[in-house]
């Protein structure tokens, strides 16, 4: 199979009818999305329609730098700290797939980097090793919503249906708001969490601090629950009127859990980030989402056992790099210099 046409930037109107004709595509994948990463000023629409000869079509979302640091050209699907891109398509074959790998090496970029939709891992995998081009193992959990809030309740284990109870016998009250409200409240128990997890990785706290707010600046998310408005959950769990733990929460066919929050000096033993975890469920299954994708898991025992006690399955897939020059395994050898030098604990 081949490419019998090429379009980019992706026509608007074929894109939305891609994303609903799609029982799988990602709260990231809508043009919405797109914008509100190129609104940041860093970064150029260059997404791409494709149409094949078997009739098969497919959108892939794509950015490239613009600027000094985009001199050579880096594009990605998506930049790091956004989400996750990969194309949304009526259905690809391996050799469909091979081809957008290699109409994505011939663009002349010097970094394309392809992060998929872990439920088409295996896709990905093979379209990467039949193009010949670098990859990232990563893991991932996704949560099957399609029989209903009810049969997940009934697969989720004893022990978190116990601490649920627990926490609302706990006076723990939960506020959800859409586009954008308490993203302050929010903000604030997420660079406690970035404290915490800087002490437990041994990394110095101002520099964890600068990393998030460069990673994920509060004006970042206000301007995405601004492009998605409705589909932009933020999640607070109070323990005596204080946020203790939350999450952000967008959806679309599908779900996606970003940004999990807690502060554990005010949790205690009421178990709100457990209720915060289960309202993430009640939210997406509430807005018709087939799947909750939980978020990056790798190799951890302690992220894994969270997830998987509400009935979510790891998925084992790749991130796709197709570069002109070793780039990743620089990047990979520096950032692995660095953390040995701070003694970083990376879990």
């Amino acid at each position: 199979m081949s490419i019998l046409e090429v379009s980019s930037p992706a026509p608007r109107d074929r894109w939305n009818e891609l994303v609903a004709r799609s029982d799988r595509a990602l709260p990231e994948h809508v043009p919405e999305w797109t914008d509100a990463i190129c609104a940041s000023g860093r970064f150029g629409d260059v997404s791409r329609h494709y149409r094949f000869d078997s009739g098969a079509e497919a959108v892939l979302p794509l950015v490239a730098r613009r600027g000094l640091t985009g001199i050579g050209g880096w594009a990605n699907s998506y930049p790091p700290a956004w989400g996750i891109g990969g194309p949304v398509h009526t259905g690809l074959t391996t050799d469909e797939a091979v081809a957008v790998v290699q109409d994505l090496g011939g663009l002349g970029f010097q970094r394309v980097g392809l992060r998929p939709d872990p439920l088409e891992g295996p896709l990905w995998a093979a379209a990467a090793h039949r193009a010949g081009v670098d990859t990232i193992a990563r893991r991932a959990h996704v949560l099957d919503l399609s029989e209903g809030v009810d049969a997940v309740w009934a697969a989720t284990s004893k022990s978190a249906r116990r601490n649920v109870r627990q926490a609302r016998k706990a006076g723990v009250r939960i506020e959800v708001a859409r586009g954008g409200r308490l993203l302050e409240e929010y903000y604030e128990l997420y660079l406690t969490s970035v404290d915490r997890w800087a002490e437990f990785q041994r990394e110095p706290r101002a520099l964890a601090r600068a990393r998030a707010q460069a990673r994920d600046p509060l004006g970042k998310l206000r301007t995405l629950g601004q492009a998605l408005g409705q589909r932009f959950h933020v999640l607070l769990a109070y323990v005596d009127d204080q946020p203790a733990a939350g999450a952000i929460v967008v959806t679309g066919r599908t779900a996606h859990s970003i940004r999990a929050a807690m502060d554990k000096s005010r949790i205690g033993d009421t178990q709100a980030a457990v209720l915060a975890n289960w309202t993430e469920i009640e939210v997406a299954a509430g807005a018709g989402c087939r799947t909750l994708h939980l978020g990056e898991s790798g190799r951890s025992r302690q992220l894994a056992f969270a997830k998987e006690k509400w009935g979510a399955r790891p998925y084992d897939y790749v991130e796709l790099r197709i570069e002109r020059l070793p780039w990743t395994r620089v990047d990979s050898a520096l950032r692995t210099g660095v953390k040995r030098a701070i003694g970083f604990r990376d879990d």
